[in-house]
């Protein structure tokens, strides 16, 4: 089992920055690619991005291309993901999640921690 447990969400100005951590406890975090998913009221939970194990990797979708950056601290057991220019449409419930593969769909990933609420005002 991996426990994920996600923390750093709140409100935000449209523009504004957010940085939102997932701290890993239980068996090896570095076994793990980690992705990061978000949810917002009413639709599907889709793909944001993902880091490999060693956090040389990573892969975004193209809505927070060039906003977003994913990465990892394996001594401390925690991914990160920064969000900058925050747009009102990001609002959503952020989730990470730990899988085995390198993926984009929520099917593939094994453990998600609880989510944190990120809000973004215009």
């Amino acid at each position: 089992q991996v426990q994920l447990k996600e923390s750093g969400g709140g409100l935000v100005q449209a523009g504004g920055s957010l940085n939102v951590s997932c701290a890993a406890s239980g068996r090896t975090f570095t076994n793990y690619a980690m992705g990061w998913f978000r949810q917002a009221t009413g639709k599907e939970r889709e793909f944001v991005g993902i880091v490999n194990i060693n956090g040389g990797i990573t892969n975004y979708a193209d809505f927070v291309k060039g906003r977003f950056t994913i990465s990892r601290d394996n001594a401390k057991n925690t991914v990160y993901l920064q969000m900058n220019s925050l747009k009102p449409d990001d609002t959503a419930v952020y989730y990470c999640a730990a899988s085995r593969f390198w993926a984009t769909s929520p099917g593939n990933y094994d453990y998600w921690g609880q989510g944190t609420q990120v809000t973004v005002s215009s």
